[in-house]
């Protein structure tokens, strides 16, 4: 019996359970990514770029593998780019109950200015290609999707190579060392723990976000399908947003131990793979490049993606990001945009 055949108050109730093990695997797999960096002498950049940020993508790699094995094209290219706007608007979030600090204005390198200005271009030429649609080269995989994922390794490269300068300096901050979890701290508890339990623990929580992650979109896609509302949209909100809550409680719980750079790595690096996931996604859509099934609600949401991208770009170049409410300028932004995008969404398209 799949979860569709379920009343919907069934489909939203396993929705709910899923989400918590969700965000409870998340939390502690951003505590145990933060000590293992710092006993492996790993930067917190680099975890959150390669390592929570693969984590957290793996319910997107799943529902959309589904969704494009079904010949959804809609809620592919909905839950893939929708979510790109979604997790981007996870940092303003963040900036407005932990932070208490203009987000952008932490970053010691320009590690993370470089990774958005690369994901800005990406982005943009994505939404060419949807306007003047891919070109199958083998086995109906679309030259554009080729292209796109084979940047992702390109990019890793670059950032890894860029790491090592440190050209900029910090202005006015904190002490970055501050290093606690809600109301407790968690330090002690870690420090008896040895480097391969850690690692183990993070497996299972990855395993526990996969499992529940993929129960969570599919909870999403049944609600959907008892809904009157159309693929696209759903994917640009609903999937989307369910496909998120990996990167929330990650993310989340890296703000609250202080690893503001892991965070925005984080968020940053699973846009990117994002991106990297038009390949997998292409191979298993049998109906041509799945590029060239984009409709405009697909585009709008590239669009989107790009304009919350560049408004944190520019939070992160000014260093002294305007705060208002305790939270940074560019972050009342990308909420704002993210809001209006919804909007527009279900008035006008």
């Amino acid at each position: 019996m799949s979860i569709s055949s379920l009343p919907f108050f069934a489909i939203v109730g396993i929705f709910a359970i899923s989400a918590v093990f969700v965000w409870m695997a998340g939390t502690r797999l951003a505590i145990y990514g933060d000590e293992v960096s710092e006993r492996l002498h790993l930067s917190r950049e680099f975890i959150g770029l390669i390592f929570l940020a693969a984590v957290t993508e793996l319910p997107e790699i799943v529902t959309t593998a589904t969704a494009a094995l079904n010949g959804n094209s809609s809620l592919v290219l909905g839950n893939l780019f929708g979510g790109i706007t979604m997790n981007t608007a996870i940092l303003a979030v963040i900036d407005f109950f932990v932070v208490r600090h203009a987000l952008t204005s932490w970053p010691r390198k320009p590690n993370h200015a470089l990774l958005a200005v690369l994901l800005i271009v990406l982005l943009a030429l994505l939404l060419a290609i949807t306007f003047i649609g891919d070109v199958a080269v083998v086995l109906n995989i679309g030259l554009a999707a080729i292209c796109l994922s084979a940047c992702y390794p390109i990019v890793i490269a670059m950032l890894r190579k860029f790491d090592g300068k440190n050209s900029w300096a910090p202005i006015d901050l904190p002490e970055d060392s501050k290093r606690e979890i809600g109301a407790f701290l968690i330090n002690n508890h870690l420090e008896k723990k040895s480097t391969r339990s850690l690692i183990f623990y993070s497996v299972i929580a990855s395993f526990v976000i996969l499992i529940a992650g993929v129960a969570l979109a599919v909870a999403a896609d049944s609600i959907a399908e008892k809904s009157s509302l159309g693929s696209s949209f759903i994917g640009v909100t609903l999937l989307a947003a369910a496909t998120s809550l990996p990167e929330l409680s990650t993310t989340l719980a890296a703000a609250r131990i202080g690893a503001y750079t892991m965070a925005i790595s984080n968020i940053f690096g699973s846009n990117l793979i994002m991106l990297a996931l038009i390949l997998p996604s292409d191979m298993v859509y049998r109906a041509g490049p799945i590029l060239s099934e984009a409709d405009p609600v697909t585009q709008f949401s590239i669009a989107i993606g790009i304009v919350v991208t560049a408004i944190y770009v520019v939070g992160i170049l000014i260093r002294r990001t305007p705060t208002w409410w305790g939270a940074g300028l560019d972050s009342w932004l990308v909420m704002l945009v993210y809001v209006a995008m919804l909007a527009s969404l279900y008035l006008f398209l």
